[in-house]
């Protein structure tokens, strides 16, 4: 049976890439990247795109076509800011909706395929989540959903986010809330695609969210995380 194809969306830029390798992380899409083929030895084959870099070579709807899946990384840009880098990503996004690909976004991800399906997203008036997303309850729906199939109905995962969604886009399913953010799992159909998203970070190992720490310090100080930078250390 040939290899499954895999597509990994990066969601940040060449320089934030590169900024988090210097505090001792890897890019997302590497990370995501290696993640999948470590669950699926032999079965995947993974690709990775760069729609926030100038330039970059993108697939059209029939190059998409060619996947078995897409999934999105994170990004520490935000998506109400606007700029050429996140208006390339919603646009490959939609033309990703023209396929039969399903799509699968994490943090960034879920906020990204909610914007290019028509929802909203905002600041977390509540500020930052991070470290873990706590309590994390699958809703009804969610209870009945393939994503969630032998999860505990209440958990944590690894999370970083200062944003969330305000607005689902038309139709969309709720599968999973916590008392930080109430979008913390969706699932919708997108033209075509099927889409699934998570606010929280189920590919991260926890080396990966160390070096976001460091790469975060002077912030987590200054929203009172952490008392100075020594205690973060």
């Amino acid at each position: 049976m040939p290899a499954a194809r895999l597509l990994v969306v990066e969601g940040n830029t060449a320089e934030a890439r590169a900024r988090q390798v210097e505090f001792g992380g890897q890019a997302a899409s590497e990370g995501y990247a290696q993640i999948l083929r470590e669950l699926f030895p032999g079965q995947v084959s993974v690709d990775i795109c760069y729609p926030a870099d100038p330039g970059a070579n993108l697939p059209d709807a029939g190059g998409i076509d060619g996947y078995d899946g897409i999934a999105i990384t994170g990004s520490s840009l935000n998506i109400y800011h606007g700029g050429i880098e996140i208006a390339q990503q919603i646009e490959f996004l939609r033309t990703a909706f023209t396929t039969d690909v399903p799509i699968f976004g994490s943090c960034w991800g879920l906020q990204l395929l909610t914007v290019a399906a028509g929802g909203v997203v905002r600041r977390n008036p509540k500020g930052r989540e991070v470290g873990f997303s706590r309590r994390i309850r699958a809703t009804p729906e969610g209870a009945r959903h393939p994503m969630y199939a032998g999860k505990p109905a209440v958990f944590e995962a690894m999370t970083v986010h200062l944003d969330e969604v305000e607005t689902l886009p038309e139709g969309a399913q709720l599968l999973a809330t916590n008392d930080h953010s109430q979008v913390q799992a969706v699932a919708f159909q997108a033209g075509r695609a099927s889409c699934w998203g998570v606010q929280y970070h189920p590919e991260y190992p926890f080396r990966e969210m160390a070096a976001i720490f460091r790469r975060l310090r002077p912030s987590l100080v200054a929203e009172g995380f952490f008392m100075d930078e020594d205690e973060e250390a």
